[in-house]
């Protein structure tokens, strides 16, 4: 049920989105302490962005979770992923925004039900 919605001004090739798509989904399972089973990972590049005014590489997230956040994990996950597009995508972590959302299980859908 962890999910994390990415979104960069930077275009993302086939095999950059995979190796970003299977660190990601390690990174968010095991930060947060779900199965990888569990995690949701969507990436989104060549999407237009400004920040601070200009165009030049950047990128938001948000992770979505039913339970699994507080304020240490958010700042490992915010690290470990600012990593991840620095490394990949030559993303600088001031460049980066992401926002955490913890949430009830009847306001997460799955399998035509909620959890």
């Amino acid at each position: 049920m962890p999910t994390l919605n990415l979104s960069t001004n930077v275009p993302v090739d086939a095999v950059v989105a995979s190796d970003i798509l299977k660190d990601a989904t390690k990174i968010v399972a095991k930060i947060i302490g779900k199965p990888e089973s569990y995690v949701m990972i969507l990436l989104n590049g060549g999407v237009p962005i400004a920040f601070a005014g200009t165009e030049e590489p950047a990128a938001f997230g948000e992770v979505i979770s039913i339970g699994g956040l507080d304020a240490s994990v958010n700042g490992k996950l915010s690290s470990a992923l600012a990593e991840i597009l620095e490394t990949k995508l030559s993303i600088d972590s001031s460049r980066f925004y992401i926002k955490f959302y913890d949430v009830q299980r009847s306001f997460f859908g799955f399998n035509g039900s909620t959890f």
